[in-house]
């Protein structure tokens, strides 16, 4: 294997520890968060860092990296107090990618890629139109992270819409029939696909 010490990824080429880093920790989610400003304005921009925190409450969580530059999805969400968050199915990975350009605040991701806004429930700002997942979010609270001036928005789900083929009895939802891919790095898109589903795991009878 390669070693890499903390010094030598110090020191390694801006973009070579950028793509080194990103994909050391795994396979990440891939989603579309949807805003509306208060004036009307659509953004879509694709994010990896949307995490799960809890069922209950519904809670999400995404990390944003410092704000040293326009960042239209978080001055949004800080505005308006609302979001959605889009998977994002195979045939749709050239334009979420494509999101991830830095546009004028008053150009809108749609207009520039072939993705479509979708309302429902008169939530204000817009899903995306063919997403298998839909998650409608509020903006609860922002958590400052000193170490790299990040920062943590904390959201919860108040609306859920799936398409009916990936979701089972028991309420889990089988990703790879909807073609949801995941995010390896910063420009690497995946498709995951289902091995096996297994039980809750317990102890062992005689463990030791």
């Amino acid at each position: 294997m390669k070693y890499f010490s903390k010094n030598q990824i110090e020191n390694l080429p801006r973009i070579y520890r950028l793509n080194l880093i990103n994909s050391s920790t795994g396979y990440k989610s891939a989603n579309l968060i949807g805003t509306k400003s208060k004036n009307g304005n659509t953004n879509l921009a694709i994010f990896s860092s949307v995490t799960h925190l809890g069922s209950d409450p519904a809670l999400i969580s995404i990390t944003l990296r410092p704000k040293t530059v326009s960042r239209h999805t978080y001055e949004n969400m800080i505005e308006t107090k609302v979001f959605t968050v889009n998977h994002i199915p195979e045939h749709y990975i050239a334009d979420a990618h494509h999101t991830s350009a830095k546009y004028p605040k008053n150009f809108s991701e749609f207009d520039q890629t072939n993705l479509k806004p979708e309302y429902k429930k008169k939530f204000y700002p817009p899903y995306v139109k063919g997403s298998p997942v839909q998650l409608g979010c509020k903006f609860i609270n922002e958590y400052y992270i000193k170490e790299n001036d990040c920062s943590i928005i904390v959201a919860s789900i108040n609306d859920l819409f799936v398409e009916k083929e990936i979701i089972k009895e028991d309420g889990w939802l089988q990703l790879d029939k909807g073609k949801v891919v995941a995010v390896n790095g910063l420009d690497g898109y995946a498709l995951p696909k289902l091995k096996k589903r297994l039980e809750y795991a317990r102890p062992k009878k005689n463990h030791k």
